[in-house]
């Protein structure tokens, strides 16, 4: 394992850093962690996505998020913000995502490293810390953010973004069981600001390959790419009687599967941002295609800290949108996520399951696939 170096990967100062199976950045500005690669047997496999303008000169009045977009990064208040929540005004995704983080320590052992940065919140007062976790022999990244000294509900959440091969339904996703599965209720592009929507708002689903069209009919969110020249999304809201919860996209020609891990008691939902090339206003012009967020979250839709902490139709029906922090009691969120490699003929992933020194991913055709990794991590507290 080395020690983070700071310099410029993709148009902004990175903190990188590695171990036997993981090489990744830690963004300064935002703290998003991207580009990741991991290594599965003699492979590297990057599965998540940079920004197509992250080297371009940007206009001026471009958000720090969009400056430095790429992998995965915290959010907190996640969500668009643009209404404000008594005399907080946060930008989109909150502080975490735009502000400038501070590395405080890097902690090394046998077997694994951890990389220590923090951010001093001021719309809301208040300190996160964040600690990236890698581990030898785990094709896989441990995330853990602490929010201490800050009180009231937050919406918050995780946004990874994942890059498939631009080639038409060539990644499979699937989740862990959810009992409530929805289109974002109200407009989310419109063609008078250069921005196409596919999907029917407010439409319920049980399923991801049935989920109606804005058009008429059904689509399968499961496949994709798919619906080019479209930006969508949808929630899914698990069940918290779950021992954890899980996202995977499998990719079968590349015989790997990346998913994320967990808490649902914690991070209750998972926003799908399906971009494929729908907005055509800077920076995106049109060239934002085969990416879909897979978004671990507490929140309500991607409305932002308001909507989110206010009663709402998701809050009403029993599902968290907001978690209540405690200037008393720090707030730890856990997150993993990782690859594993998988037989040829492995469809898609039906379940993840706790096995012995790890997890198993299971087929909807029963082929099997193990991975390394330490689950006891969703679980532990600061």
């Amino acid at each position: 394992m080395s020690a983070p170096t700071l310099h410029t990967v993709h148009g902004q100062p990175s903190w990188s850093f590695r171990s036997s199976h993981v090489h990744a950045n830690l963004t300064k500005l935002g703290g998003h962690l991207g580009p990741i690669s991991f290594r599965l047997d003699h492979r590297l496999v990057m599965p998540l996505s940079v920004a197509p303008w992250a080297e371009e000169k940007l206009s001026a009045d471009t958000v720090p998020l969009l400056r430095a977009l790429r992998g995965d990064f915290f959010c907190a208040p996640f969500g668009d913000n643009s209404t404000g929540w008594r005399g907080e005004q946060h930008p989109p995704h909150g502080e975490p995502a735009n502000a400038r983080w501070r590395l405080v320590a890097y902690e090394r052992s046998a077997d694994r490293s951890t990389i220590h940065a923090s951010l001093e919140t001021t719309i809301r007062r208040g300190r996160i810390d964040k600690y990236i976790t890698l581990r030898e022999g785990h094709a896989a990244i441990y995330q853990r953010h602490v929010l201490a000294g800050s009180e009231g509900p937050i919406s918050l959440g995780h946004h990874a973004t994942v890059k498939f091969p631009e080639l038409p339904a060539s990644g499979v996703v699937s989740t862990s069981r959810f009992v409530h599965g929805q289109v974002f209720p109200g407009t989310f592009e419109s063609p008078e600001k250069r921005g196409y929507q596919s999907l029917k708002p407010s439409a319920t689903f049980r399923s991801l390959e049935k989920v109606p069209l804005l058009a008429g009919g059904t689509t399968d969110l499961s496949r994709y790419p798919a619906r080019r020249g479209y930006e969508d999304l949808v929630m899914l809201s698990a069940d918290p009687a779950l021992p954890f919860a899980w996202n995977a996209v499998t990719f079968p020609r590349e015989r790997y599967v990346w998913f994320a891990l967990r808490d649902p008691g914690m991070l209750r939902s998972t926003v799908l941002w399906l971009s494929n090339g729908g907005r055509h206003y800077p920076p995106w012009n049109g060239r934002h295609t085969a990416v879909m967020g897979i978004e671990d979250v507490t929140s309500y839709f991607h409305y932002g800290q308001a909507e989110s902490a206010k009663p709402n139709p998701l809050s009403r029906r029993g599902i968290a949108t907001a978690l209540k922090l405690s200037a008393k009691r720090p707030t730890t969120i856990n997150y993993i996520m990782g690859v594993a490699a998988i037989p040829a003929g492995f469809d898609r992933v039906a379940s993840i399951r706790a096995a012995k020194g790890g997890i198993e991913l299971v087929a909807a055709n029963r082929s099997r696939a193990a991975c390394p990794l330490d689950l006891d991590f969703l679980t532990e507290r600061i």
